[in-house]
This record gives structure tokens, C-alpha cells and sequence, in this order.
């Protein structure tokens, strides 16, 4: 299966995978593409683009005109969008000007951190509320 995956890490952490790789010459089964912030993946990927994305998977290269019947939309508006997908590395153009996602699978991973609360200690356990008086 041709999957990518789409990840919040930093430059540090892609470096050091592509090193690791280098270094071991064990190629990866999943191609990645990664962006530096939560933010910057929500910002590159709108509900209508990651519709555009669904909508490319495994159907070959194709021409902005087809991308935007295959989701009902007007031609000028998905070619706005096919142009942040393709400065996000995450659209390819073909050598006769069409466009495609080559994956037939995406899968998204990042990880959420909780941010310490000035003044306020973190439990290290689950804290049961009283409510009403009982337990």
C-alpha cells in the first residue's frame, strides 16, 4: 500500500530520520511529510483541500478541471487550492501539466501536550472530584 504521512515534527526530527535512514540504508514503508506546527497543518490542510486529497487518492495524475468535477466545486476556487497543496510538497505536477496526490492512503499523527498552568501543581494521579457534598 503507497501511504503517506503527514506529521507535526520538527526540522531537528526530520533530520535525524533521513540520517538514521542514510545511515542504515533501511528505506521506509511510509513516505512522510512534516510540518513544523499543529497550526501550519491546519492551516495547509482545509476541510475543501483534504476533500481535494480524498478525492485524488489513487486516481492518477489529473487536470484541475477534473480534480474540481470530482468534488462539485468551481475550477477557479480548486485551483487556489491546488497550488497551497503543491507549495506544501503535498501535490505533484506531471510533466504535461496535470496534478497528482500519488498515495492511496494518508495518515495524519501528531501529538498534543498538556501546557503546565502557572502556579497550579499537575496531579500525578487522577483527582476525584466531590460533587454535592459526596464522594
Amino acid at each position: 500500500m503507497n501511504t503517506v504521512v503527514l506529521e507535526v515534527r520538527s526540522l531537528a526530527e526530520t533530520l535525524a530520520n533521513a540520517a538514521q535512514v542514510m545511515n542504515t540504508g533501511q528505506t521506509e514503508h511510509e513516505a512522510h511529510i512534516g510540518f513544523a506546527t499543529p497550526e501550519l497543518l491546519w492551516q495547509v490542510l482545509t476541510a475543501k483541500r483534504w476533500q481535494l486529497l480524498q478525492a485524488m487518492c489513487g486516481a492518477g495524475p489529473l487536470s484541475i478541471r477534473a480534480a474540481a468535477h470530482r468534488v462539485g466545486r468551481d475550477v477557479k476556487a480548486v485551483h487556489g487550492d491546488m497550488m497551497a497543496l503543491l507549495n506544501a510538497g503535498l501535490v505533484e505536477r506531471t510533466a504535461d501539466g496535470r496534478v497528482e496526490f500519488p498515495f492511496e492512503t494518508v495518515k495524519v499523527e501528531f501529538k498534543l501536550h498538556a501546557l503546565p498552568v502557572s502556579g497550579v501543581v499537575q496531579p500525578s494521579q487522577p483527582m476525584r472530584l466531590a460533587v454535592g457534598g459526596q464522594c
